[in-house]
């Protein structure tokens, strides 16, 4: 996969098809005080104890993201012939991602109020159905979630959102090494083993070893409008004509209740 260009984007234009759910869904018992305690700064600490303007742009491009997570992984499980023949922890690797990122899908649109602006996505030539090509755009997206969610420390206006997009983007990372791990598993007859994959930065890196990074890369990104805007293709019919993606179908984002797999990792308290 070519990488993606990112370009500075004005983030209110892109944001500006956002239209307000009538109010968030009841998420579960503990999402409710969560998200409320999301949405507020520590007083002892902040200038603002509620989300600002920029807050919210921040958290809807971030439900973007969440909502194309969820449609990758969701489609890689139900429609790629390699996930059927990889072992059940490479599997279960896959299916717990993608529950996690419904959950940060939920928990920032609890805050926000909103859906996101986009609910179908396209992707490169052979996404689903080349391994190589799966993965590839799998850790180029996982690259472009962990610099959106750095762009929301740095830019956040009050510590308990800092904090939530540091956690988030932890996970992010998790799923950018496992996508690396389980590349070498991939079976022949899919292609495998894989050994090399191209993430955003355009060049092929060994999954040799897949814990590959001393420090999480920002990829340059200071502010919002650059993270959103190398998503553009997966959302633009026109920038992914443009990117070379398949425009002859696309996938639709399917929310659902997620489980997650641990109650110990669950979003819990600050």
């Amino acid at each position: 996969m070519n990488s993606i260009a990112i370009t500075t984007l004005n983030r209110r234009a892109f944001l500006r098809g956002t239209t307000a759910a009538a109010g968030a869904t009841a998420l579960s018992v503990l999402m409710s005080p969560a998200a409320s305690a999301f949405a507020q700064g520590n007083a002892e600490d902040d200038t603002s104890k509620y989300p600002t303007s920029d807050d919210v742009d921040i958290l809807v491009a971030a439900e973007i993201a969440e909502a194309l997570a969820v449609t990758t992984y969701s489609n890689i499980i139900d429609k790629s012939p390699f996930f059927k023949r990889l072992a059940s922890d490479d599997q279960g690797y896959l299916t717990a991602a993608r529950h996690e990122e419904m959950s940060h899908y939920n928990l920032e649109k609890a805050v926000t109020s909103k859906e996101s602006p986009f609910s179908w996505f396209y992707y490169p030539m052979g996404m689903f159905d080349n391994a190589q090509v799966t993965l590839n755009t799998l850790v180029t997206l996982e690259d472009a979630f962990i610099a959106a969610y750095l762009v929301g420390v740095r830019r956040f206006s009050n510590s308990n959102l800092r904090v939530t997009s540091a956690r988030i983007m932890g996970i992010e990372s998790d799923h950018r090494t496992l996508a690396r791990v389980l590349a070498p598993n991939v079976a022949v007859m899919d292609g495998g083993p894989i050994e090399w994959i191209t993430g955003i930065q355009g060049a092929p890196e060994s999954v040799d070893p897949p814990n590959n990074n001393g420090y999480e890369r920002t990829l340059g990104l200071t502010n919002i409008g650059q993270a959103v805007n190398a998503l553009l293709p997966f959302v633009d019919k026109n920038k992914a004509m443009a990117a070379g993606f398949d425009v002859s179908r696309a996938f639709k984002f399917e929310p659902f209740m997620p489980k997650l797999p641990n109650p110990l990792g669950e979003f819990i308290a600050f």
